[in-house]
C-alpha cells in the first residue's frame, strides 16, 4: 500500500474518498487516515485564512486535511456579514485544492440555523462539489439540541448538497458538542452514502468512557471522523494531558480514524497553537509556537510516513 502522509499531493494519488463500512477509503479501495489542523473561527482570527498559511500546514506540518472554521453567529459571521465569510472560507478551500490536499468546509455553529445552512452548502457544493478534496461538515457541535432535532436537520441539509454532489464526504455531528456518539449508533441517518459522524475530544476533560462510546458505535457500524481535538481541557484552556492525548491519537490510528487538532488562532487560550508573533503567512518558528502547537506538529510529523 502506497504511503498517503509522505505523498506531496495525496488527493492526486487518492483521487475521491468515499465511506466503506467504518472507514475512510480512496478511490483505490484502501483505507486512508486523514490527519491535520484546523482553523479558529474565520470571523476572530481572519489574518490566518490564507493560501500562505495552507501551504506551511501542508508542507512543514504535514497535514493531508485542514478545516476551515465558519463561524456563524458572532459577530462578524456568516449571519452578520456573509459574503465577506465566504471570501475566507474560500481562500482555504481554493489554497487546499491547488496544494492537493483534502479541506473540511465546517459550518462552525451550536444551533440550527437551517435555511442559512441550506442556502450556504448549497452554493458550496454548486462551487466545489466537482473537487475530491472537498469535505462537508454540516453541523460543527450541537449542543442542547436531541438526536432527532439534528437528524432531521441533517436529512435536510445533506439532500440539498446531494442534488448537486452525489459523492463527496459529509460529517454530521451528534448532540452535546460530538459527544453523544452512541445516540447516533442506535438511531443513524439512513437513505445516503458516504456519510461520516464526528466525534470532537478534548484529551484532559473527554477520556476513556468517550472512547468507549465511540468503540460502541464503531462496532455498529457506525464510521468516525474526529473533525475537533486537542490535549487540555474541553474549555480550550488548563494544562496538556499529554497522557490521554496520546491514548487517543493511539486509539484513532488502531481503528483507521482521521482525527483533526484544534486550532490555527494565537488566542490566550492552550488550545491556541499559535503565539501573536506568528507571521499570518506560516513559515512560523518554533519561537512563534505554544506548546500545543510545537506538539500538535510533532504528532503531525511522526504519523506523516504511517502506512
Amino acid at each position: 500500500m502506497i504511503s498517503f502522509s509522505s505523498l506531496s499531493q495525496p488527493v492526486k494519488s487518492h483521487g475521491a474518498l468515499k465511506v466503506s463500512g467504518n472507514n475512510l477509503i480512496d478511490a483505490k479501495g484502501n483505507p486512508v487516515v486523514l490527519r491535520g489542523m484546523s482553523f479558529g473561527w474565520h470571523n476572530f482570527w481572519p489574518r490566518f485564512y490564507n493560501a500562505g498559511v495552507v501551504k506551511w500546514l501542508s508542507d512543514d506540518w504535514k497535514c493531508t486535511v485542514v478545516r476551515a472554521a465558519m463561524g456563524v453567529e458572532p459577530k462578524n459571521g456568516y449571519i452578520e456579514k456573509p459574503e465577506e465569510s465566504k471570501e475566507k472560507i474560500k481562500a482555504v478551500v481554493d489554497a487546499a485544492i491547488k496544494e492537493g490536499i483534502y479541506v473540511i468546509i465546517d459550518w462552525h455553529s451550536h444551533n440550527i440555523r437551517l435555511n442559512e445552512a441550506k442556502t450556504f452548502f448549497a452554493e458550496m457544493a454548486k462551487t466545489y462539489g466537482k473537487y475530491p478534496n472537498v469535505i462537508y461538515e454540516i453541523f460543527n457541535e450541537p449542543d442542547q439540541e436531541t438526536w432527532k432535532e439534528v437528524k432531521d436537520y441533517s436529512n435536510q441539509v445533506i439532500s440539498v448538497i446531494r442534488a448537486v454532489d452525489p459523492d463527496n464526504v459529509i460529517l454530521v455531528g451528534s448532540p452535546h458538542w460530538d459527544q453523544d456518539i452512541h445516540l447516533v449508533a442506535d438511531d443513524p441517518l439512513t437513505g445516503f452514502n458516504n456519510l461520516m459522524y464526528t466525534v470532537h475530544f478534548y484529551a484532559a476533560t473527554h477520556k476513556q468512557s468517550l472512547r468507549d462510546r465511540c468503540d460502541y458505535a464503531l462496532n455498529k457500524g457506525i464510521p468516525i471522523f474526529i473533525s475537533e481535538s486537542a490535549g487540555m481541557e474541553a474549555s480550550g484552556n488548563g494544562p496538556l494531558n499529554l497522557d490521554e492525548w496520546n491514548k487517543w491519537i493511539e486509539w484513532a490510528e488502531k481503528n483507521k480514524v482521521s482525527w483533526v487538532t484544534w486550532s490555527v488562532s494565537d488566542k490566550d487560550e492552550t488550545c491556541s497553537v499559535l503565539l501573536p508573533s506568528a507571521s499570518s503567512e506560516g513559515k512560523w518558528e518554533d519561537k512563534d509556537l505554544k506548546e500545543s502547537g510545537k506538539l500538535g506538529r510533532q504528532l503531525l510529523r511522526s504519523y506523516a510516513n504511517k502506512k
